[in-house]
């Protein structure tokens, strides 16, 4: 097995973890198993206890460290347990817990500017309705779309993610997320701009992007030639850390648009700098969306959502009366005002450029030596490495892309997997990982892919 002594060690860490005298792993594993949902599902073979966490650091029970490399699936932006977070919300807590909307509160009108002013100056992104999930923010954006445009059908991409309702299940394109149920109504998928494995057996920059186009022959042979709206992921999470061509989206959203339908980028994963170079993942395509959902790293870990638009699509939720108990909720708010403050004051987007270009290129340099690595993707501190058995067939290695994740979890490193074929390892740390910590992260995943 994998161990610690990896050519580059885990960097030293100042926190001292409490010493954890709660149940017994067993205890926990019994109970989980007993009485919560068996639908949830756990990683590794033998699930992992997590008791403590600070920064990009995470403790089980038996004080063993580990460098998360997944950052609770992209939840955690800025660090486990920021300081500047943990005391925000105590001091919140002991004021007031919970109102809801139907009352004022500073904390509400304060994040929704401070969101605004992140948007590109005259886009017109400016008006927040706040969720508590990125599930909740994608199904309200929907409902905002048909509203406002008086059309149902919806377009997505195969491959994506955009949440656990039946709604949003119906939106996603991975069968894998999805119980076999009739879907939503009105639903169509696209092709995704999957250049690695492209659904037209082209190559980019000759395909002149016919995947894109593709989306107007879509529109024309499945539903009445108007659309409610476009979704996607400006890059693909679950879907494999799948990052389409320069001018894919302006392409679509120019489609869309012609067939009346709203553009809406779900930047769940993407948002709040993690692609480096931009504060959302949509700014790397020169499109403005017509609305954008968010959830996860907003607020560091909190049950936060938002959806952002412009004021004349916001019109339509005044249609009824429309009520939501916690989007809004204080102790949310706090936090995700919080979240956003470290980010501007500790130059944390900056911080996934410079780090994310160091992994990106460890991982490729790492890719010429491992035969497994057919291709390293993604942007920032959002990354895939996708595993394939032969690099001509690209044969997904999906059962020794689990056995890597074992490897790693042994030696300390928490990283994630995606893809259609379960084949891609997914590196989204939180983003104030250092360089020293993703050396650390490469070491153990070449010794992992070094074993037999």
């Amino acid at each position: 097995m994998v161990t610690n002594s990896s050519s580059t060690s885990m960097p030293d860490c100042a926190h001292i973890p409490q010493p954890y005298d709660g149940p017994t792993r067993k205890e926990v594993l019994l109970q989980r198993r007993q009485y919560v949902s068996p639908g949830i599902f756990t990683f590794y073979k033998d699930p992992l206890l997590i008791v403590e966490g600070h920064m990009q650091y995470l403790w089980d029970e038996t004080g063993k460290r580990y460098l998360d490399g997944i950052g609770g699936i992209v939840t955690v932006s800025v660090g486990h347990c920021h300081p500047h977070i943990v005391e925000a919300v105590k001091n919140q807590i002991g004021k007031l817990f919970h109102t809801t909307t139907i009352y004022l509160h500073p904390h509400i009108g304060r994040l929704a500017k401070l969101l605004a002013e992140h948007f590109p100056t005259d886009s017109g992104l400016e008006v927040t309705y706040f969720t508590n999930s990125g599930t909740e923010s994608n199904e309200v954006a929907v409902l905002m779309a048909r509203l406002h445009t008086g059309h149902h059908d919806v377009i997505s991409l195969r491959n994506g993610y955009h949440g656990g309702s039946q709604v949003t299940m119906g939106l996603t394109g991975m069968g894998t997320w999805k119980f076999p149920l009739p879907q939503a109504a009105g639903v169509h998928h696209a092709m995704p701009g999957y250049c690695y494995r492209c659904p037209l057996g082209l190559e980019y920059p000759t395909c002149n992007v016919k995947c894109a186009q593709d989306v107007a022959q879509l529109i024309d042979y499945q539903t009445s030639g108007k659309i409610a709206a476009f979704i996607a992921e400006p890059i693909q999470g679950a879907g494999g850390v799948v990052d389409p061509p320069e001018s894919y989206f302006k392409i679509i959203q120019d489609i869309v648009h012609a067939h009346g339908g709203l553009f809406i980028a779900d930047e769940v994963q993407t948002g709040f700098g993690r692609t480096g170079t931009h504060f959302w993942g949509f700014e790397h395509d020169d499109v403005i969306p017509d609305i954008v959902t968010m959830a996860k790293g907003i607020g560091n870990g909190a049950p936060l959502g938002a959806v952002t638009t412009r004021m004349d699509i916001a019109q339509c939720l005044k249609q009824k009366l429309h009520f939501n108990t916690f989007g809004g909720n204080p102790v949310a708010m706090i936090q995700g005002l919080a979240t956003l403050e470290i980010i501007d004051r500790d130059r944390i987007q900056q911080n996934a450029t410079t780090v994310g270009a160091h992994l990106k290129q460890r991982l490729k340099d790492l890719q010429t030596r491992q035969p497994l690595i057919g291709d390293v993707r993604g942007r920032g501190l959002l990354l895939g490495v996708e595993l394939v058995r032969n690099p001509d067939t690209k044969e997904p290695a999906t059962t020794e892309a689990i056995e890597v994740l074992e490897r790693t979890r042994t030696a300390g490193l928490l990283i994630g997997r995606g893809g259609v074929y379960g084949n891609v390892l997914r590196v989204k740390p939180p983003m104030c990982v250092t360089i020293k910590d993703v050396d650390f992260l490469v070491d153990t995943l070449d010794a992992a892919l070094s074993l037999p």
